[in-house]
């Protein structure tokens, strides 16, 4: 964090903000009502004989994980190329000129470089978040916290363990995103060439970097995904209840 400040100033913080608070709304979005419809549908099917509830809290996260990341994939990709490009060799001027020189140079195809391994991470992430997160939801929810935080605090511990376990898999769609023609612009002028997709970078970076290697970065991830959790759940169920409540009491006046 020193170096960037030192180096690109403080707005150098905040690079690639502007496609990253797209992704959040677009992303959340498609998530929240994937899960919902997911869930309504199981349950539909299987009526009496329900699944467990960690079981039905996997299917349905991680679909709406998988919808959500194959629709918002070239906001993500956007954040991270912006944030990997420093202030003196400019890759992208700006958000227009960055689609634009991608459609030009790597075609449609460039939107999604990635798009693979990112899946491949959200649909367990997300399938072990929300199976943490409903069963601990029940338990920590009752609890007297201040602000009614006991949800908060699920979605905390349920992000930390998911992020946890796929975070390779997570470090992979990043090292992918910053592959192609400006690979050698970017702050970092020596990322690697990885060749042979998902199993090629992960092998690569195995050999080259060690067990270690796969988890670069996993503090600063959980620093973020720890609180930007707690925040979109605790949010999220009180949004709920409070649109259940207003349908409520729009059934009882009609």
């Amino acid at each position: 964090m020193q170096h960037i400040v030192r180096h690109e100033g403080l707005p150098g913080l905040w690079k690639g903000n502007v496609p990253a608070e797209l992704l959040y709304v677009c992303y959340s979005a498609v998530q929240f009502t994937t899960y919902r419809t997911t869930t309504q549908l199981l349950r539909a099917v299987f009526e009496q004989d329900s699944l467990p509830q960690a079981a039905e809290s996997f299917v349905c996260g991680a679909t709406g994980g998988a919808a959500a990341t194959a629709v918002t994939y070239p906001l993500d990709l956007l954040r991270t190329r912006f944030a990997a490009q420093g202030n003196d060799d400019r890759v992208y001027p700006n958000l227009r000129r960055a689609i634009r020189q991608i459609y030009r140079d790597e075609g449609l195809r460039g939107f999604f470089r990635g798009l693979g391994p990112g899946v491949a991470q959200i649909v367990p992430y997300m399938g072990c978040f929300f199976a943490f997160y409903e069963t601990l939801r029940p338990v920590l929810g009752p609890l007297d916290l201040p602000f009614s935080s006991g949800t908060a605090v699920a979605g905390t511990i349920a992000s930390v363990a998911a992020k946890t376990v796929t975070f390779p898999l997570d470090l992979v769609r990043k090292r992918i995103q910053v592959q192609g023609p400006t690979r050698g612009r970017y702050v970092h002028k020596n990322i690697p060439e990885y060749k042979g997709g998902a199993v090629g970078t992960f092998m690569t970076i195995l050999r080259m970097e060690g067990m270690r290697g796969l988890y670069r970065g996993l503090t600063v991830s959980l620093v973020k995904a720890a609180p930007a959790s707690a925040v979109t759940m605790w949010t999220y169920e009180r949004a709920l209840r409070f649109y259940e409540g207003v349908w409520e009491r729009f059934e009882l006046r009609w």
